[in-house]
């Protein structure tokens, strides 16, 4: 009878085992993708020192053809490599920093409209569905064209367009925490709301806070690639998004100009997708 009824349990323990098994690789693959690039990001200004916009060489040198330009040249003899790897650093630092901007308005208005409730919860409410009204891409689009192309600009535009979702899921997360014990007992000892909200709610929500960063900065790198796709990108760096935009001209006849770049897109994308999807199975406690 013990034997039968152990079968189960067995068989839950693998299943479990299974599926931390995959979750486990998912955001594995997704960690070794993000840690080369930021590692080619990094090692970037030993590797090419000088200005990545520079004419380097003859333009159209084919990948592979000369040692010295492995992943070749431009049209206007601009070293793809050097390109990429100085991109890396661009478009990751946009990323993280538009981002942590978006984090910043998410989780004050999600925290405040949570916890207070009532006309606080209905106006910020209120506001993020006004914002989320307009489409990201097309705000961001409009505000870099009136304050001008350039990296600062890019970060605020992006950062100010992406932060609804994030306070919608802080808000329900707060909404939850709110008439828990733990809070109670807090609020029970004379303690201040902005120590409840910081010390004792907002340390609970990082989880899926964390896994929606990962998202975020995904989207941020689609969003200023695409901006500098269009010509609305920092004119004085190097982006994947420009490189790419630059390269559609001779697609049909060296198509390499842009899909390298391109590529180098999709590996950073996939990376932090793959990385959130892990994060989102490893730290869900329903699980």
């Amino acid at each position: 009878m013990g034997t039968l009824t152990s079968l189960p349990v067995a068989k839950v323990r693998r299943a479990r085992e299974g599926m931390r098994l995959r979750v486990n690789s998912s955001a594995l693959t997704g960690g070794i993708i993000l840690a080369l690039i930021l590692v080619g990001a990094a090692a970037a200004p030993a590797l090419y020192p000088g200005d990545p916009l520079d004419m380097a060489a003859s333009p159209f040198i084919w990948p592979g053809t000369d040692p010295a330009y492995p992943l070749g040249t431009d049209m206007l003899g601009r070293d793809i490599a050097a390109g990429i790897l100085h991109g890396a650093r661009v478009s990751l630092l946009i990323g993280l920093v538009a981002t942590l901007v978006s984090i910043a308005i998410g989780v004050t208005f999600g925290a405040l409209a949570g916890f207070y409730g009532g006309r606080i919860d209905w106006a910020l409410m209120r506001a993020t569905e006004l914002v989320q009204t307009i489409p990201p891409f097309l705000f961001a689009l409009a505000i870099v064209a009136i304050l001008q192309p350039s990296v600062p600009t890019i970060v605020i535009a992006i950062g100010l367009t992406a932060w609804p979702s994030l306070a919608r899921l802080v808000r329900a997360e707060v909404l939850r925490l709110r008439n828990s014990d733990f809070v109670q007992a807090s609020i029970s000892v004379g303690a201040s709301h902005r120590r409840i909200i910081l010390l004792d709610i907002l340390p609970n929500t990082f989880a899926p806070v964390i896994v929606s960063a990962s998202i975020l900065i995904a989207s941020a790198i689609l969003t200023e690639s695409s901006l500098a796709f269009l010509g609305l990108g920092d004119p004085n760096v190097a982006s994947w998004g420009g490189m790419v935009g630059a390269g559609r001209e001779v697609l049909r006849t060296d198509w390499y100009v842009a899909t390298l770049p391109g590529l180098a897109i999709v590996a950073a994308v996939l990376g932090l997708n793959l990385l959130g999807d892990g994060l989102n199975d490893l730290l869900d406690v329903r699980r």
